[in-house]
């Protein structure tokens, strides 16, 4: 097993039993080790804590770098990532996102997520204000398959 490897299911054990789940894990060259895990119920800074002495820990005890020669850099995805995971994206149901379609001639989709299946997003579309308040348009649901999204982004709202 390599040491890739090694780390990869120290990560899974520090994982088990908790809501947190890997969304990322990146090996670099001179033993970096770069792991970005959110939570359903939010990846606080003493899950991050906990998770990174945790894996340290069992990288230590197992000898695999018996110099010390090795950097573990556990943190969220951040804002500015997009979302790779189902898992994600249920946890941003009712949230507003910002989709690229991978059809460059389509348009992008803005919009609150309402459902996640395993393969598709339901989202109830941003329609832009209309000058007259009389015309009302009632939001619109649009279906957005998984596999059509190039990249989907939670909007920041202030």
């Amino acid at each position: 097993m390599t040491a890739t490897e090694q780390i990869q299911r120290f990560i899974d054990e520090c994982l088990e039993g908790t809501d947190c789940f890997l969304v990322e894990f990146k090996a670099k060259a001179k033993n970096i080790y770069k792991i970005f895990i959110d939570a359903d119920s939010g990846f606080t800074l003493e899950k991050c804590v906990r998770i990174n002495r945790n894996l340290r820990k069992r990288v230590d005890e197992s000898g695999l770098y018996p110099e010390g020669d090795y950097s573990l850099e556990v943190s969220s995805p951040g804002v500015d990532e997009p979302l790779k995971l189902i898992r994600q994206y249920q946890k941003n149901i009712g949230r507003r996102l910002e989709i690229e379609l991978l059809d460059e001639e389509a348009l992008g989709i803005a919009g609150k997520l309402l459902e996640v299946t395993d393969d598709k997003l339901i989202i109830e579309e941003t329609l832009p204000k209309k000058k007259s308040k009389k015309e009302v348009e009632e939001p619109k649901k649009i279906e957005v398959k998984l596999n059509e999204i190039k990249i989907a982004l939670v909007a920041i709202e202030f």
